[in-house]
């Protein structure tokens, strides 16, 4: 190996949406000649395996998850499982601990990129090796809930204290509800393995020799020097680390519907492998889709308590939206779909990777957060950047109505709408500095310098 490459080690948490994060910035760092070690769940490498474009440089070595007492056998991510045991799954990646210190033993890289595993740093510093937290949340969430203003070492946070940002996060238009403090304030001190999930997270944040975030400085640049300054650690860019279009095709069924259709006129909605809605809340999401009049493709999961997804839907919806209205339980090629020229709104959860694909695409934003760092990322959205419309919700409750995502489906396609105005020129000024020519390519050489950099 050259002295101008590296040998670097991955180990996300095990969810969908940390792994595939992770993938794509080893794709960005493959393509430069370096060498990636991935380390992942046994049976989840299949799943990835058609993203790795660089098979050469990008080898994955799979990791057999421990069993646990009270998690299901054949758990392997966050997928698997509800919420609830997801503490459970974080118990058993600690237990990779021993075979993960070993592997790094013998592998001897130069880096290791980590998220949850807090205990990773000091392993990797006995071994001279330089730990990077690759983060998948956004900067403006770090600052504003993992802040070292915040004095979480001292203290718990309440609802109250999560009305507010730290004194001195920068001017933004993040402001949460009663709802959303409530949710924080109990998320952060919920066990996540055998510690607090804040705990975990202050260890793995302080401990790394550099935080990297996938984010643009145009962007975000407040909250990335907030952060910098607040934890005193290098911050290192990588840019929108935006994957490579599929080089597959959609499927011909999904193709052949949405060609139906007029340019820009389908509502496509997901909300990733993990949101669960109760059934209530399933069915007024779907009642407003209808509501809207326009065609709809709805990837979601059934609701909590219900075995398939049409036992969920309300009476005679089907019947009533047959030919533009569907309805889908299962995985679909989100990426395709939304690059297809029928659909024109992206009903999003807010996922930070299901928003960096749909910034580059023409799809008008439609904002329902549900947890943690999506609700940061819609007000981000929303405020600051002005390219989405969130869905009202109540303040205490937290609960949407079907008038509600009809309102902002509407607001975001109407051409009349002064909102959609907006956020229409706001999003294609966006689109055009992300695919703007070098964009890319400078962000992810500067990320390779300030590494080489570490090194030193």
């Amino acid at each position: 190996m050259s002295d101008k490459t590296f040998h670097i080690v991955m180990y996300p948490w095990f969810a969908m949406g940390h792994l595939t994060s992770f993938l794509h910035i080893s794709n960005k760092l493959a393509e430069r000649g370096n060498r990636i070690s991935f380390f992942l769940p046994n049976k989840t490498q299949a799943k990835l395996e058609p993203f790795n474009q660089h098979k050469d440089l990008i080898s994955f070595i799979p990791i057999i998850v421990p069993q646990v007492d009270g998690l299901p056998p054949d758990t392997e991510t966050t997928a698997d499982i509800p919420f609830p045991l997801h503490s459970l799954l974080m118990t058993a990646m600690d237990l990779t601990a021993p075979s993960i210190e070993s592997s790094l033993r013998d592998l001897k890289p130069h880096f290791v990129f980590y998220d949850f595993t807090h205990w990773l740093p000091a392993f990797a510093h006995r071994l001279g090796i330089k730990c990077i937290h690759y983060c998948t949340i956004s900067p403006a969430t770090v600052g504003y809930l993992l802040s070292p203003e915040r004095k979480l070492n001292e203290k718990s946070l309440t609802e109250a204290d999560y009305k507010s940002p730290p004194p001195s996060f920068p001017p933004s238009a993040i402001k949460l509800l009663p709802h959303e403090t409530r949710q924080l304030a109990f998320a952060t001190k919920k066990q996540f393995g055998d510690i607090s999930f804040m705990e975990r997270q202050m260890i793995s944040l302080g401990d790394c020799d550099a935080i990297s975030f996938k984010a643009c400085m145009e962007m975000e640049g407040p909250y990335c020097d907030y952060v910098e300054e607040q934890f005193r650690t290098t911050v290192i860019l990588a840019g929108s680390v935006v994957p490579e279009p599929p080089t597959i095709a959609l499927e011909e069924k999904w193709a052949k519907w949405l060609d139906s259709f007029k340019g820009q006129t389908v509502i496509f909605c997901a909300f990733g492998s993990e949101c669960i809605l109760n059934k209530e809340q399933f069915q007024e999401l779907v009642l407003g889709f209808e509501l809207t009049g326009m065609p709809f493709l709805a990837a979601l999961k059934p609701p909590i308590g219900a075995e398939t997804i049409e036992s969920a839907l309300p009476e005679g919806f089907e019947e009533r939206v047959k030919g533009r209205g569907v309805v889908h339980g299962d995985w679909i090629q989100q990426q395709l779909i939304l690059r297809h020229p029928s659909v024109g709104c992206f009903v999003t959860h807010c996922g930070s990777g299901s928003l960096s694909e749909a910034m580059m695409t023409e799809c008008q934003l439609v904002l329902l957060p549900h947890v943690g760092d999506q609700i940061i990322n819609a007000r981000l959205m929303s405020g600051d950047l002005k390219v989405g419309v969130e869905v009202e919700k109540g303040e205490e409750d937290g609960l949407f109505t079907k008038e509600g995502v009809c309102k902002a489906v509407k607001a975001v396609m109407d051409d009349d709408s002064n909102v959609g105005k907006e956020v229409r020129i706001n999003h294609a000024k966006w689109r055009e500095f992300l695919l703007s020519k070098g964009l890319e390519n400078s962000y992810i050489e500067n990320f390779v310098q300030k590494l080489h950099s570490l090194l030193k």
